[in-house]
């Protein structure tokens, strides 16, 4: 008897085990996500990963993004990381990426500014890499630096390497021989004017901070088939985009780089890549004010790209509804299905910003993104 009732416990326990398992493992798509409500992670909080980028590894899915306080923008805490199976149900996998409280001279001292992380993995080091923007305490946001942490766990802790400004002392690819001869002087124009805008387009800001690289500011990564990884970025003060190529390990810039709609004014860029056509979003520069996204593709990283409509549909289109893009990425086992990030902040109560997530969709070729009260990982076909 005492045998058998220890067989039959053994057994119960297995089982419990065995299901417990199942629950981990088996993601649940039915679940909901409702754009702009309160997301609670596992502790019941609301998610505190603005800006934020993600990244799918071993069958998880991993949220980076700015820890925001009640009252303060700057960084006073650090990145963020939580996990998911099923993009619905968020582990707090905490701080990622800590400020240097006790280290006044350090670049991510306590009261910086830390903005839009993500991350990758790259395969050949081993290591997971972040990139984000940096602006240095004190500052405002003169310095408009791309800062870099690395760690051998995904969750980390991360470990900062450096910040700098990108591709100092290199020319943009596209950039015509007789721009690099006579520099644009646009000290003595007025700004908007017609005048002013030919300059800037002509390499004004690329030749202002030629010797100490190009300004980056709001950004995202993205790795393509190959493995290559680019940085893309707000540069020239928020006029121009650039796509930089990263180094085999991530973890520095190439000197290999674009200019993306020179004088265009757009920032908060997010990307993606659907049968071979690069697609960017973005947003015009209005500060935490809302405004109407743009949208570009092209068949090649480095370009032409052609620059499309509005990709929000709807009457409150032309405010992103209330939003502004932070990032894209595939679902897996979805072929073709990718999910739009994106921000509605709360600059007066910063903690309490929302996340607005949607299916990007397309509609006789077009790129559109459609308001949904709620949604779920089960209305998108195979």
């Amino acid at each position: 008897m005492v045998k058998q009732f220890r067989r039959n416990r053994c057994f119960f326990a297995g089982l419990l085990v065995a299901i417990s398992l199942s629950s981990v493992c088996h993601a649940d798509t039915s679940a909901l996500i409702k754009p702009g409500e309160i997301w609670p992670d596992n502790n019941g909080v609301h998610i505190n990963a603005h800006g934020g980028g993600m990244l799918f590894y071993e069958g998880n899915y991993y949220w980076f993004g700015e820890y925001k306080s009640e009252r303060s923008n700057s960084a006073l805490v650090g990145v963020t990381c939580y996990s998911s199976a099923d993009l619905s149900n968020w582990k707090n996998e905490g701080i990622a990426l800590s400020v240097e409280k006790d280290k006044p001279e350090s670049d991510i001292t306590s009261g910086c500014v830390i903005e839009r992380p993500k991350v990758v993995y790259n395969k050949s080091t081993g290591l997971f890499v972040m990139w984000f923007h940096l602006e240095l305490k004190g500052k405002g946001y003169a310095a408009a630096r791309a800062g870099v942490a690395v760690s051998e766990k995904v969750t980390g802790p991360y470990r900062y390497i450096r910040s700098y400004r990108p591709n100092a002392g290199k020319w943009p690819l596209d950039y015509p021989i007789a721009w690099k001869k006579t520099a644009p002087n646009a000290a003595e124009l007025k700004w908007w004017t017609p005048e002013w805008y030919k300059v800037v387009q002509e390499g004004f800001f690329v030749c202002r901070d030629f010797e100490g690289g190009q300004m980056c500011r709001d950004m995202t990564i993205f790795v393509d088939d190959d493995g290559k990884a680019y940085h893309i970025y707000s540069s020239e003060e928020n006029l121009t985009l650039n796509i930089a190529e990263l180094s085999a390990d991530y973890q520095s810039h190439t000197g290999k780089y674009i200019r993306l709609a020179p004088a265009g004014h757009n920032e908060a860029p997010s990307i993606f890549k659907k049968e071979g056509t690069y697609y960017l979003i973005t947003s015009g520069c209005t500060g935490w004010d809302p405004n109407a996204a743009r949208s570009f593709s092209a068949k090649h990283i480095w370009g032409p790209w052609t620059a499309l409509q509005n990709p929000w549909q709807g009457e409150r289109a032309n405010i992103s509804f209330d939003s502004q893009s932070t990032f894209i990425f595939p679902v897996q086992g979805k072929k073709n299905q990718f999910i739009f990030m994106a921000d509605r902040w709360r600059p007066r109560n910063p903690s309490d910003g929302r996340y607005i997530w949607l299916p990007i969709e397309f509609k006789d070729g077009v790129l559109v993104l459609n308001w949904k009260d709620s949604w779920s990982l089960d209305s998108l076909k195979d």
